[in-house]
């Protein structure tokens, strides 16, 4: 829902903006940073200690660019981790209670792989508000989908230190039922399923090798061959090397008429 004015927070009380879209500044300077506090703001987070959330903002190589930054997000990345993991964990098996053991690990890797993470991340134009290096700033990092799924898990990380799981459950359980429908739909793994049809043929593993790469470092496109022996079989593209795998896969079992 597309919000025209800035929300008001109450004190003692926050929001998560979690299904709302949040607009981008399109005159944003690419050295402008957006404070702590603002995006604690803007977001509605129950964050007071301001410190603490830039932190969850700060990647090293701003901290080795200036003096008056003492920790990057690390450690903060470290923990946004494992409190992810369990939030979404959790959410999973409440919301999927006929599904088997197996598919719920696959659901919980999906929602928080890096490149679903970045996706929330963009969701709160959160690139503005990374404090980066110059040189990750001036190769595309506020829009690098490794660099805002990391600090993105900072962010959760900062969040659970501040006001507890409760508010890190709040603010996260939002953005998982929105990307329900996408998650269980990219539910097949098509590199699982052509590996088990090669070798239920008896024709080996399949062997995927990167044969190109097209754009800048920030959107890079990769294109991957997979093959038995020495038949290319199936030829996929994609942001990531593993996505051009899977594209690759899904070519193959449509080429034999198995997707």
């Amino acid at each position: 829902m597309e919000r025209k004015h800035p929300l008001n927070v109450g004190e003692g009380c926050w929001r998560s903006l979690s299904s709302w879209e949040v607009p981008v500044n399109s005159n944003l300077e690419p050295r402008d940073i957006e404070s702590a506090k603002d995006l604690a703001q803007r977001l509605g987070l129950p964050v007071s200690k301001v410190a603490l959330l830039t932190r969850a903002l700060t990647h090293r190589s701003y901290v080795n660019e200036h003096v008056d930054a003492q920790e990057d997000n690390e450690r903060l990345e470290f923990l946004g981790d494992a409190v992810l993991d369990f939030v979404v964990g959790a959410w999973v098996y409440h919301r999927f209670p006929e599904m088997p053991e197996g598919d719920l690990t696959k659901v919980r890797s999906a929602y928080v792989c890096n490149e679903q993470l970045a996706v929330f991340a963009r969701k709160f134009d959160l690139g503005r508000a990374m404090r980066l290096g110059r040189g990750e700033l001036n190769s595309g990092g506020r829009d690098r989908d490794g660099l805002l799924g990391s600090t993105f898990e900072a962010v959760i990380g900062a969040l659970y230190l501040e006001a507890g799981l409760g508010a890190a459950e709040k603010f996260v359980h939002p953005l998982l039922a929105e990307a329900r429908e996408k998650i269980l739909e990219g539910l097949e793994d098509p590199k699982s399923e052509f590996q088990e049809w090669t070798q239920a043929e008896k024709m080996g593993t399949p062997r995927y090798k990167v044969v190109g790469s097209s754009g800048p470092d920030h959107a890079k496109v990769y294109e991957v061959d997979v093959s038995i022996g020495d038949k290319v079989l199936g030829r996929g593209s994609g942001s990531s090397k593993q996505a051009a795998e899977r594209a690759a896969a899904a070519d193959a079992l449509k080429k034999l008429n198995l997707l």
